[in-house]
């Protein structure tokens, strides 16, 4: 929802950007050239340098709007923020370098400099990030620069979008008003309500509405063209956001058929080259990490025959793309005569309902007495896991996705379960690197979607860094 304010401060920042990589390579070649005695490559004078980075800046700043660094999606988010500018550092800095090649002119006066430019222009560049983020955050605690809000509609989507925009010093979004159900207002949200869409309208200009975000088309074409004037006239910004999450969810294209505007909808973007481009990363890192994960198992192999008498993998069956069952691997973590059984029925039969009923709800128990002591290990530390890369490698499971279900999990996910079904299941997720087993099965079940809909490579670099932490930390567990 692009308004005045956030273009400006995207001009603003460009402006900013400028002026701190011009710094960035000043002090750069500074640091080398006056304060290092050791003898230069090159002889080039200041001026000659500073009119060259003068001539190649816009281009580092085309590489910075083509990531995005410009736009409120990129810079409202710290760490994707950061990533981008290290991306933009590393790129612009090639840029130099092939400018410098392909019009045999030489730029730096010896190495370091190109070092000192690249390391500086980022760390410059992060630093005068944050110190915007504080300031944006200082003018929207007092009011200055956000966009007064009109929201109108009557899903469940009209309460999430003004519960988190409620807080102006981060969303720079002040909701004035709501047309639509009184019940929709998040509790402890302080603004005006309106019953109908009309009396709302009318009270624009006193309320001094600068965006109107619309979640629910009405059954009455007039109705809805009396909202778009409204912004129209005005001259205010206006934004439809589908209530069905359908329409926002995955991969959505934009295109005109027949002369109207037609949204096509992609639940995943795990389809097509997103689904191959997966693939190959998986195999990749498999194959790449193979001296570490391959000595892993074979240790865990003889540790499970020592410790663990019996069978040292356990095979369960899970569904798995489009809701077919495939066999994966386990360490086996519970005593021999519990493995493969109903864990209710099993619960029960111990006289333990209180286990019974927690399963049911959270499909995961704690202080599990099916599990033996090198089984709570291999669990806690989530080592019983590894053997599933061999899954990964057979093309049935995927390094990061949803969890692999149970065939008798199947009812639990209702209708949700056909998406994530078109998508591989995963040896973690976001559901283990966001509580693991802390969250219930809802909670899990909902960060699994968000995964299938968002998914990027991004996404899942992330996942299993984060995995890694969790993983050390035992964090969520069992």
């Amino acid at each position: 929802m692009p308004s005045k304010n956030t273009k400006f401060y995207s001009l603003l920042l460009i402006l900013i950007d400028t002026l701190v990589l011009l710094a960035a390579f000043i002090l750069a070649y500074v640091a080398r050239v006056q304060y290092d005695p050791r003898p230069l490559l090159n002889q080039v004078y200041a001026t000659e340098y500073l009119v060259t980075f003068l001539l190649i800046i816009p281009f580092w700043i085309i590489v910075f709007a083509a990531l995005g660094l410009y736009s409120s999606n990129t810079y409202s988010r710290r760490l994707v923020e950061w990533s981008k500018i290290a991306i933009g550092a590393f790129i612009g800095i090639l840029i130099v370098i092939g400018w410098e090649y392909a019009s045999s002119k030489v730029i730096f006066p010896a190495r370091l400099v190109a070092v000192y430019a690249f390391a500086g222009s980022f760390l410059l560049i992060l630093l005068e990030r944050e110190i915007m983020r504080e300031l944006r955050t200082l003018f929207f605690r007092y009011g200055k620069g956000t966009s007064r809000v009109l929201i109108i509609g009557s899903s469940d989507a009209t309460r999430d979008i003004a519960f988190n925009l409620a807080d102006t010093t981060k969303s720079g979004y002040h909701i004035v008003a709501i047309a639509g159900p009184k019940k929709l207002i998040p509790k402890g949200l302080d603004v005006q309500h309106y019953s109908d869409v009309e009396d709302a309208l009318a009270d624009i200009t006193k309320n001094k509405i600068t965006t109107i975000i619309q979640t629910d088309l009405y059954d009455s074409d007039d109705r809805n063209q009396l909202v778009l004037n409204a912004a129209q006239s005005r001259h205010i910004a206006y934004s439809f956001i589908p209530g069905e999450p359908e329409f926002y969810s995955g991969k959505n294209t934009v295109d005109v058929f027949l002369g109207y505007p037609m949204i096509t909808v992609y639940q995943t973007p795990l389809v097509g080259w997103g689904a191959i481009l997966k693939r190959v990363f998986d195999v990749l890192v498999v194959i790449i990490t193979s001296p570490i994960w391959l000595l892993l198992f074979l240790l865990l192999l003889v540790l499970q025959k020592i410790f663990n008498p019996g069978p040292a993998i356990f095979t369960s069956t899970r569904l798995g793309l489009f809701g077919r069952e495939i066999s994966i691997y386990k360490f086996r973590s519970m005593k021999a005569e519990y493995s493969g059984q109903d864990a209710i029925s099993i619960f029960k039969k111990m006289g333990r309902e209180d286990l019974a009923k927690e399963y049911a709800v959270t499909r995961k128990v704690k202080k599990d007495p099916r599990i033996t002591p090198f089984g709570a290990f291999l669990r806690a530390t989530s080592l019983d896991e590894i053997p599933q890369i061999f899954n990964v490698l057979l093309g049935q499971m995927s390094l990061v996705g949803p969890r692999p279900i149970l065939p008798d999990e199947k009812g639990f996910y209702k209708s949700r379960g056909s998406l994530l079904f078109s998508v591989q299941p995963g040896i973690t997720g976001l559901w283990q690197v966001s509580g693991r087993s802390d969250l219930p099965f809802e909670g899990r079940v909902d960060l699994e979607l968000y995964y299938a809909q968002n998914w990027s490579f991004w996404l899942d670099i992330k996942i299993l860094i984060k995995t890694i932490s969790v993983v050390l930390l035992g964090k969520g567990a069992r």
